[in-house]
């Protein structure tokens, strides 16, 4: 369990979802991100099918941020990864966003 100041990552997908092609690589990939961030991460799955895989940013007390959406194509863990690297450096440029201002240069160090 990290620092809950620095917010955490949801992961959203139907459990209809194919687990190891879809569902593995944007997981670890947030997986990865969390813990660099010394971030929570949560996996919620949802009976109602849908396609998409969300990814959402949620800092203290605010209302979650979609930061990734995979529409039903199946990407790698790199991929996700460098997506949800840049969707967290912009948005630690948000006023809102002081938490993710402070690790803003653990962001841009993550090649």
């Amino acid at each position: 369990m990290f620092d809950a100041n620095n917010g955490k990552l949801l992961v959203y997908a139907s459990s209809s979802a194919p687990k190891r092609s879809r569902l593995e690589p944007v997981s670890s990939a947030a997986e990865k991100m969390a813990k660099q961030l010394r971030m929570n991460l949560e996996i919620k799955t949802f009976r109602k099918r849908f396609t998409q895989i969300y990814v959402y940013y949620k800092g203290d007390g605010d209302e979650p941020i979609p930061i990734y959406c995979s529409k039903g194509e199946t990407s790698n863990s790199d991929e996700v990864y460098s997506a949800l690297k840049n969707m967290m450096f912009v948005l630690s440029f948000h006023p809102k966003q002081v938490a993710l201002r402070h690790v803003r240069e653990r962001i841009k160090r993550f090649s």
